[in-house]
C-alpha cells in the first residue's frame, strides 16, 4: 500500500512516523519546522490514518512496514533516518527489523520495552478511555474529518489485550544501525528501556527527558529536537 506522504525540503532524508490517530502533518510540528531547513522531511500517514485509507488492520505492524518500503521506492528514497513515537515507534521497529538496509539511524520514544505486570489493568483503562472517545460527538466529527470513518477500526484493534508487540520491543539486539531511545521521566513503564536496551550488542544511546512523559517530543520539543539533531549529526559523516 502506498502511503499518503508529504515531502518537504532538501538534504539528508528524515522520516517522522506519527502517533496513533494523528497524521504526518498533525504530529512532530516543531521537529518538522526545525529539520526542514536542512533535511528532506518525509511525513507519511500510516495505514488507516489521514489519507492512507484502509480498513484492513488485521496485520497492522507488518503491513505498515511493507507500506513504508513501498512508499520509499515510490519517492526514490534509498535509506533515511527514521524517527517514531508511540505507534510510530512500533512501526519503526518493525520496519528496521524487516528492512535494516533502509535505516540510517533509528530514533524511538513512547514505547514499552517489556510487558508490565499490571498490563491487564492498564489495558482495561485504555479500553474504557477509548469507549468514552467513541461516545464523544465532537471527537468523532474531528477524527472523521481527519481520517474518514475507518479510524474506528484502529480503536477496535486496541481492544485485543495482546495487540501490543512486546515480543518486538523487548529485544533490539538484532539491529545494527545506530539507535536513540528517548523517554520522558514521567512514564515508569517506558523508562525501563534505559536500563535494558543498552545491554544489547549494538550502538544504542538513551536519553531521559525531565518534565515529560509519553509524548516527549511534544512535552519538551526543544530538548527532544536538540538531542535528535546531535544524534543524527554524529553519524552523517561516516554513513555518507
Amino acid at each position: 500500500m502506498l502511503l499518503n506522504t508529504e515531502v518537504l525540503g532538501e538534504g539528508e532524508p528524515i522520516v517522522f512516523l506519527h502517533t496513533g490517530l494523528q497524521t504526518g502533518m498533525t504530529d512532530f510540528d516543531y521537529q518538522r519546522g526545525y529539520f526542514v531547513q536542512k533535511n528532506k522531511v518525509i511525513l507519511p500517514d500510516l495505514r488507516g490514518h489521514g489519507k492512507s485509507t484502509s480498513n484492513d488492520l488485521s496485520n497492522f505492524f507488518i503491513d505498515s512496514a511493507t507500506d513504508l518500503t513501498d512508499t520509499f521506492e515510490y519517492h526514490e528514497i534509498q535509506s533515511a533516518h527514521i524517527v517514531g513515537c508511540s505507534l510510530g515507534a512500533l512501526v519503526a521497529l518493525f520496519f528496521s527489523k524487516k528492512f535494516p538496509e533502509k535505516v540510517k539511524t533509528l530514533t524511538i520514544s513512547g514505547l514499552m520495552p517489556e510487558k508490565p505486570t499490571d498490563w491487564l489493568e492498564i489495558h482495561k483503562k485504555n479500553v474504557e478511555q477509548q469507549s468514552k472517545l467513541l461516545q464523544n460527538e465532537d471527537a468523532i466529527n474531528y477524527f472523521n474529518n481527519l481520517h474518514g470513518e475507518g479510524w474506528k477500526q484502529f480503536i477496535y484493534m486496541g481492544r485485543n489485550e495482546d495487540w501490543y508487540p512486546f515480543e518486538i520491543t523487548c529485544d533490539l539486539s538484532g539491529l545494527k544501525m545506530p539507535i536513540l531511545f528517548m523517554v520522558g521521566e514521567g512514564n515508569l513503564h517506558e523508562i525501563k528501556g534505559t536500563i535494558t536496551y543498552p545491554n544489547a550488542d549494538n550502538d544504542i544511546h538513551v536519553a531521559v527527558i525531565p518534565f515529560a512523559s509519553h509524548l516527549v517530543h511534544i512535552d519538551q520539543p526543544e530538548i527532544y529536537t536538540n538531542i535528535l539533531e546531535k544524534f543524527i549529526s554524529q553519524y552523517e559523516l561516516h554513513i555518507n
